[in-house]
Formats: C-alpha cells, sequence, structure tokens
C-alpha cells in the first residue's frame, strides 16, 4: 500500500455522500459470478509480517512488508517448508536500524517483483515512517538471484528521484527499461536497466494524482489517514501491456491511464508531449494490487467488496471471487502454474488508519486461487 498526504471530505456529512455516490461503482460495469466459483487456499499465515507482496521464484516463496506497519518480521522473507519466514538474502540485509548505514540494508520494502529473467527485484522505498523523508542512501532497487541469494547489483535512487514525499511503490519491465510509481509525489520513474539512470516523467501530472472525489472505502466507511482526513493515494498500480507498447497506470483509487512506451523511453521527448500522450484506459476502483497475463487479462483486488476480479481485453470486467478474508488483499502474484497468489495485509485495520487503535485480525493470511482451468502465464 502507497501513501499520499492530501486530505479531502474533512466532514462527516461529506463523507456519507462520497460513500452513496461510490457504492457499486464496480457493480454497475462488473459481471458477477458465485463466490463459490472459487475456492481460496490458504498457503501461509503469520503473526509477525504484514506482508503486502508475494512471489514466486527460485524455488522459494517471498513475501515482504513495509516497515512502518510496526511489525517484528523481516523486510524480505522466505516462507521454509514448515511455514516459518528467513529472512531473504540473509539476516544482514534485513538488519537495518535508525543510525545504521542503508547502502546495502533493506529501510522499508513495499514491492517484490520477478523480470523477465528470473531475477527477483525488491523496491525499498526508503522511508522506515509512513509519510516520512527517504533516508539517504535508503531508496533503492535491489535486483537478486532468488535461487542463491546473490545481490546482483543495487541500483540507488537518489535524491532527486526519491524526493522528500516520495514513496517509491511498485515495478515493472519492458525490455531494458523498468518502470515505478511514486505513490507519495505522484510520478512516474523511468529506469535505464543497463546504465542505471533513473529519470522521474509525469511529475505532478493529472493522470498521477490522486482525486478527492474517489475515497476508498472499505466496511462502508472512507479509509482516513492518520489526521482524520480521507486517504489519497497518487499513482500506485502499473502494468505494461503484453506487446510492451504501451504502460498502464494510475492512482490507487483509479482511474487508470495508458501512454506508449516509446515516448516513456526517449529522454529527448519534452514533458508537455510526454503528458499529452496519455490517454484514458480503464476506469477502475480503488484497488489494493494487479497482475496482468500474457494475453492482457488484468487481475485486480477491489478494496470496497474484499474482491478479485478479471478484467479482459475487451474491457469487460468480471468478480471471480469476493471474501472477507481477502481485506485488502494487496499486491496479486500469478504464479507460472496459472494460480493467483494474494496477502492479506488488512491495511486499513491498522492504528494510523484506525482511529489510533488496531483492529487487525490475526493471523495475516497468504492464500492463492485458479481464476482459469488452463495455464496462465504471468505477465513481466
Amino acid at each position: 500500500m502507497k501513501q499520499r498526504l492530501r486530505h479531502a471530505f474533512p466532514k462527516k456529512g461529506l463523507r456519507k455522500i462520497a460513500i452513496a455516490v461510490f457504492t457499486g461503482f464496480v457493480g454497475v460495469c462488473a459481471h458477477p459470478v458465485s463466490s463459490h466459483a472459487q475456492t481460496i487456499r490458504v498457503e501461509a499465515t503469520t503473526k509477525i509480517m504484514d506482508w503486502n507482496a508475494v512471489a514466486l521464484a527460485g524455488g522459494h516463496v517471498l513475501v515482504a512488508g513495509p516497515r512502518w506497519t510496526g511489525f517484528s518480521g523481516p523486510a524480505v522473507g522466505f516462507l521454509t517448508k514448515n511455514g516459518k519466514i528467513e529472512p531473504f538474502p540473509d539476516a544482514d540485509w534485513n538488519g537495518w536500524k535508525p543510525g545504521r548505514n542503508a547502502t546495502h540494508r533493506f529501510v522499508s520494502v513495499n514491492a517484490l517483483h520477478v523480470a523477465p529473467d528470473g531475477t527477483l527485484w525488491v523496491v525499498d522505498t526508503g522511508t522506515p515512517s509512513f509519510g516520512g523523508a527517504p533516508i539517504p542512501e535508503g531508496a533503492k532497487l535491489v535486483r537478486i538471484d532468488p535461487a542463491t541469494g546473490h545481490v546482483l547489483r543495487i541500483y540507488p535512487l537518489g535524491p532527486e528521484i526519491a524526493q522528500a514525499g516520495s514513496y517509491i511503490d511498485d515495478i515493472r519491465f519492458n525490455g531494458m527499461h523498468a518502470y515505478l510509481t511514486d505513490a507519495g509525489k505522484a510520478a512516474l520513474i523511468v529506469l535505464d536497466i543497463k546504465t542505471g539512470q533513473a529519470r522521474r516523467v509525469l511529475d505532478n501530472d493529472a493522470s498521477t494524482r490522486a482525486r478527492t472525489d474517489r475515497p476508498i472505502i472499505m466496511d462502508g466507511h472512507v479509509v482516513e489517514s492518520h489526521s482524520h482526513q480521507p486517504l489519497l493515494v497518487n499513482v500506485d498500480p502499473l502494468e505494461v501491456s503484453p506487446d510492451g507498447k504501451w504502460l498502464y497506470f494510475g492512482p490507487l483509487e483509479g482511474p487508470w491511464s495508458q501512454v506508449p512506451t516509446a515516448l516513456l523511453d526517449d529522454p529527448n521527448v519534452a514533458s508537455t508531449d510526454l503528458s499529452a500522450a496519455v490517454q484514458p484506459w480503464a476506469d477502475l476502483p480503488p484497488i489494493g494490487g494487479s497482475a496482468m497475463d500474457t494475453a492482457g487479462n488484468l487481475y485486480f483486488t477491489n478494496l470496497k467488496d474484499n474482491g478479485v476480479y478479471l478484467r479482459d481485453v475487451s474491457g469487460k470486467i468480471t468478480r471471480l471471487l469476493s471474501d472477507l478474508r481477502l481485506h485488502w488483499a494487496d499486491a496479486p502474484c500469478l504464479a507460472p502454474d496459472g494460480r493467483l497468489w494474494l496477502p492479506a495485509a488488512q491495511l486499513d485495520r491498522l492504528p494510523m488508519f484506525h482511529q489510533g487503535h488496531s483492529d487487525i485480525q490475526q493471523p495475516f493470511l497468504l492464500v492463492s486461487i485458479h481464476p482459469h482451468a488452463g495455464q496462465v502465464k504471468p505477465r513481466r
């Protein structure tokens, strides 16, 4: 989950109006199916880690969660056969504390993703507290061989990229470029994988900013920030089209836009020209996370109804499943066997979003479903 510290709808009356308007947002455009059509399989549970990321690579099930949730587990871990979580790639990488050098340690991890070459990429926001600034050398990408745990390369995201107020969020790949979202300061980041150079684009663009008229609704209430104002999250989910020609992206609250990757990859394209090339793509509701397969089908978790949805290439949206156990199911992962893995983070139940007290229901669940009978290959 990713944050933006802008606030709206401070009055209860306005919150009620927002709920009334927003209720049924997906319902009017989705084609629901019975929740019993899917079977949830609980893959793992934990009480020491509020996981919001999962990846299957190198024979491991890897999980991660941000430091600011306050739990004692590692920043990145792998699940052992007996269900324990061991630090990955080792204890030292997971041993950062205030005052310790952050160059070769995880500060606060928000995302895991497997690149087309099978390597694991860890997105370290470098931000140990919710809404805080990245610490020196903290914000980075760490590329790891998932089978051995060997760190292959560290990509620093300096203060010109991970700025004060930034929250580097998630990553996707397209050839020799990677794209990231900054959910804190509303921008996309384009990384040249070979050179390691990164650029901020669509900085504070309308397509990357959260809108105040699209609150996050859970359990019938607007999710609020620590200052008792509705939480707004800037550009957060992103996917690359199967042909690599388009990047799809949007604020957590939606809607999503699309922009040609050829323009993103060209550092000579003017910011005004890039902004003018952005087009609407999909009017999706507030989501926990998404995954796209090689056919271009988008799987996403709907925060409002604890649901998992499919948007096919024609734009048709179908609800695959709705289950109370999938409360704030975050960043899903499509496994090679076609199963969709989902970490249920319950982020809105943390004290900072829940009037100062925790409503977390232990243990945290890591589950999977099989959205189709056949094989579904994940989109890198």
